[in-house]
């Protein structure tokens, strides 16, 4: 399995910048094409009263969308400069609508983690969580700071569900490479979930992994992952994104919710 195409978000926030640069390198070693994406919100309805100045007010506000569409793209080009097949596509639509709508010709999405420290990444920001949701292809989420992703060592988050096991097959082009592999299970009945056969899977494919089988240390099991991930010096952790519905864990939390906001660690995720 090889990356032929891949998406990065590009917005006007801080940490995009080393963003840009990790999917470059990443489409550098992969030999793929890297795609930068950026969509402004278009103008709303021009409020009611004197039509010579809503449609001034319009033109006003579509200029400043183009303005920022072209900041963004000056920005992809100044820091993808080591992926050497790359492009652009950007127009006037909902920024993680747009994503979606481009992912569809793409191996893999490259978006920023959305912590609450992360700085705010302007109109051009898309929605990790409804990116995941929609794009029906795996994600990578990024924190700020890191401008290199070499997967030597991966955790992966085991669960026995559709998303985990979607998870574990997306993440096949970064395993094999990878010098460590550790399936994790964590919670009480983590000896029921299948950890052995998932590595059973993996060495079908040439790929060595060890499982790991955590009950629990009263830790919610995203900081359990994390601090795991922390021990083993882990480089990527690759997991299901949203096995109860988005609205459950944006209300009542949840692991893929708290991974999003906190991963200090590139995270794959699938849906």
């Amino acid at each position: 399995m090889t990356l032929s195409s891949i998406l990065v978000s590009v917005d006007l926030g801080a940490p995009c910048a080393d963003r840009i640069q990790l999917a470059a390198g990443l489409a550098a070693s992969c030999d793929a094409r890297l795609v930068g994406v950026a969509a402004c919100p278009p103008p709303g309805p021009a409020p009611a009263g004197d039509r010579l100045e809503a449609e001034r007010l319009y033109a006003l506000e579509e200029e400043r969308a183009h303005e920022r569409l072209a900041a963004a793209q000056a920005v992809f080009e100044r820091e993808a400069g080591a992926a050497a097949k790359r492009a652009w596509h950007g127009a006037l639509a909902s920024p993680s609508a747009f994503l979606v709508e481009q992912a569809c010709a793409a191996d893999l999405v490259v978006v920023g983690r959305q912590g609450p420290a992360d700085g705010d990444p302007g109109p051009l920001g898309v929605s990790a969580g409804a990116v995941l949701m929609a794009a029906g292809r795996p994600v990578l989420v990024t924190p700020p700071g890191l401008e290199r992703f070499v997967p030597r060592r991966v955790v992966v988050a085991w669960k026995n569900t559709r998303e985990a096991r979607r998870a574990v097959h997306d993440a096949r082009p970064f395993l094999a490479g990878a010098e460590r592999i550790a399936i994790v299970a964590v919670g009480p009945d983590a000896h029921h979930g299948g950890a052995e056969a998932t590595a059973r899977y993996l060495a079908g494919h040439g790929v060595a992994a060890t499982t790991h089988l955590l009950p629990g240390s009263g830790l919610n099991a995203a900081e359990e992952l994390l601090r795991f991930a922390e021990r083993e010096g882990a480089d990527l952790l690759v997991m299901g994104a949203y096995g109860h519905s988005r609205l459950r864990e944006w209300v009542f939390g949840g692991v893929t919710r708290d991974i999003l906001r906190t991963t200090p660690l590139c995270c794959l995720m699938s849906h």
